[in-house]
Parts: structure tokens; sequence; C-alpha cells
């Protein structure tokens, strides 16, 4: 599953807000250097989404605030 996200990093509180089935905004803590801003991202979402943080992958956006988004589940491991 393909989802795009909207990052917010150097956030007061760490939380992630659905704007639709595909579409999300989440706030990090971490500041956007060394990629620490990214790694947070994908923490976040393999914890959102039920998932291991390797079946999470940053496909479009490293170094944006918008992202395209990869997340392998179950499901899209088995097709």
């Amino acid at each position: 599953m393909k989802i795009f996200v909207k990052v917010k990093p150097n956030a007061k509180e760490e939380k992630i807000k659905k704007l639709s089935e595909t579409n999300f905004e989440i706030c990090v803590k971490e500041p956007p250097m060394k990629g620490r801003a990214n790694a947070a991202v994908v923490k976040a979402l393999a914890q959102q989404f039920g998932v291991p943080v390797s079946s999470v992958n940053i496909i479009i956006g490293h170094s944006s605030r918008q992202k395209i988004v990869e997340i392998l589940t179950i499901d899209s491991k088995n097709q």
C-alpha cells in the first residue's frame, strides 16, 4: 500500500493525523538532520499499521516534507 505523508519535524509532541485513506500528517520531535526525522516517521508508521519497521519504505521525498511511503502488509507480501 502506498500512502502520501506530510511531515512536520521538530514538533512538541508526536502524533499521526489521518486526513483520508491514503493521506496522513505526521508530527515528529526529531529534527530533519541526518535522516533522524525520516527514521521517526518510519517508526511511527510501523506502529500505526502494526508492521515491522523493515516493512515501511520511503519511496519519494527523503529530503522533503512531502513523502510517498510504501507499507508492506501481510496481504501485499503474499501477492
